[in-house]
């Protein structure tokens, strides 16, 4: 995990500038800002007084202020909850893969005597591990309103899985083809007419190949189109210096080209520079509809959430594992109340992510804010231009972007699961998880008498400088402290070192 925001490193940037609100409340901010100029000019010129008595002006506005802070907390509040659902798949992922991976047999026999050679054996945990690392990218594009597994970031993870109920001799067909595909099936690239996948390839093949191709074939790596999720998501990067993380990921064919992991709205000049949509309102009946996943304004459109059955079915398959090793004997059963609590905590966690992503604040009392701050805004300039003169011109702007800008950032961050710059980085949790479980699955499991018995280890430190193989080097001849030479060897004396242990370090650390 990073610890600092990667928008506050570094200098200021157009992309810092794009994730700031100014590019969604500036229409807002120059309306109020020229009707003040109106009112200000008129009054000032003695054309006409528009002064008006300000006895509500302090009153409303408070009130105004704590109805818009009470919005942006609610919204925050979203945010963190969101963030938090995050740490839950993290530690539940991590804590299902250190149970399969040290507690679920090597060397295994099941009921019917049959034996599991170790290769076999590590495949299969190291499978259901990758499900595992699957569940989180599944949930990144569920939250993302991206439906289907065919992603260059997904499908590797969980191509393995079967794609018909039929039994395994038999010819399938589409009536039989299980839910998780059956979704992410489109008529272009049908399921059922797929070619199987050749044999696994050399390990000398490039690992950037784009992996929709076909066999033998590659794209150029540095295409826009087919490229990482880093080129196509940030592109500023330089392409010498860019981050592939796909090429971690297996390299296995699919009968549809993938979709890149990250597809945000294209940036465009109108991101950085806002001022210059004021022209795509007067050019809208002009143009085609290029880009859909922007409004009339030129700001990005937030995707909608759409039914997807992918996280669920990947619990499904973890369930069935679950299942499998409890019918052969393999796994205890507080390890087994264990993995099956984790599991659970996942799919819980999958349900409050769909519920902060699918519960909006309920559009009354949206509606109804935002509408009273325009109304106040509106009516603000004539209140205070008696007193203010020409300053409430910059006094409006000023209120309008503080009140409005508050009020943006609030439903910006209602849904923290987009491609925004405030959003959350779910692509850095998902790949987070993904070094954790490598790191998981990168141990041995040695034998504690390995490594605690050896001379890089000195337990009774500080009272007690000798390491544990000088220790345990005569092993006939109790435990015996020079320091304490009153007491009787063995566990007596034991005790005594790691009382004066404790001693030496309350008192070592308390000085000063």
């Amino acid at each position: 995990m990073v610890a600092q925001n990667p928008l506050f490193r570094g200098g200021w940037t157009m992309r810092k500038f794009s994730a700031t609100v100014v590019n969604d409340i500036w229409p807002e901010v120059a309306f109020f800002t020229a009707v003040a100029a109106v009112v200000a000019t008129i009054t000032e010129k003695k054309i006409h007084n528009l002064a008006v008595n300000n006895a509500l002006l302090t009153v409303l506005g408070t009130v105004l202020g704590l109805v818009i802070s009470f919005r942006t907390s609610s919204a925050y509040e979203r945010y963190q909850e969101g963030r938090k659902m995050w740490t839950n798949i993290s530690v539940a992922s991590r804590n299902i893969a250190q149970i399969i991976w040290i507690h679920v047999a090597i060397d295994r026999t099941d009921k019917d005597k049959k034996a599991m050679t170790t290769v076999q054996s590590v495949i299969e945990k190291k499978s259901m591990i990758n499900l595992v690392q699957g569940f989180s990218v599944a949930v990144k594009h569920f939250l993302r309103g991206e439906t289907g597994v065919y992603y260059e970031d997904l499908y590797p993870l969980i191509c393995l899985l079967p794609r018909y109920a039929s039994s395994a001799g038999t010819k399938p067909s589409e009536a039989d083809m299980l839910p998780l595909w059956k979704a992410s099936e489109d008529e272009e690239h049908p399921l059922h007419t797929a070619v199987p996948p050749p044999p696994s390839r050399s390990n000398t093949l490039d690992a950037r190949t784009f992996v929709g191709s076909p066999a033998g074939s590659s794209d150029d790596v540095g295409t826009e189109k087919n490229g990482s999720w880093f080129r196509s998501g940030r592109r500023t990067a330089s392409r010498a210096n860019s981050v592939d993380p796909e090429k971690a990921l297996a390299t296995i064919q699919s009968h549809v080209p993938l979709k890149p992991a990250r597809n945000p709205p294209e940036t465009s000049i109108f991101d950085y520079f806002p001022f210059l949509r004021i022209f795509l309102v007067f050019t809208r009946c002009c143009r085609r509809k290029k880009n859909v996943r922007r409004d009339a304004l030129g700001r990005k459109i937030k995707p909608s959430f759409t039914e997807s059955n992918v996280p669920l079915e990947i619990t499904i398959y973890l369930n069935s594992y679950l299942a499998y090793l409890l019918r052969n004997g393999w796994l205890q059963p507080a390890l087994a109340t264990g993995l099956m609590n984790n599991i659970a905590s996942l799919q819980d966690t999958l349900s409050n992510l769909d519920r902060i992503g699918n519960t909006p604040l309920p559009f009354a009392y949206q509606a109804h804010l935002r509408m009273s701050l325009w109304l106040y805004l509106l009516v603000l300039p004539f209140q205070v231009v008696s007193s203010l003169h020409y300053l409430t011109i910059p006094g409006t702007a000023f209120a309008s972007f503080l009140l409005l800008g508050f009020l943006e950032i609030g439903q910006e961050i209602e849904n923290p699961f987009n491609y925004d710059e405030n959003d959350l980085d779910l692509d850095h949790f998902c790949l987070s998880i993904q070094r954790e479980l490598h790191e998981v699955t990168a141990h041995t499991m040695p034998d504690p008498s390995t490594f605690v018995f050896t001379s890089w280890n000195q337990p009774f430190a500080p009272a007690d400088r000798r390491n544990a193989e000088e220790l345990t080097t005569n092993a006939e001849e109790a435990y015996k402290h020079s320091d304490h030479a009153d007491a009787e060897p063995g566990l007596a004396t034991i005790r005594r070192t790691l009382l004066k242990s404790w001693r030496d370090v309350d008192r070592i650390t308390r000085e000063g």
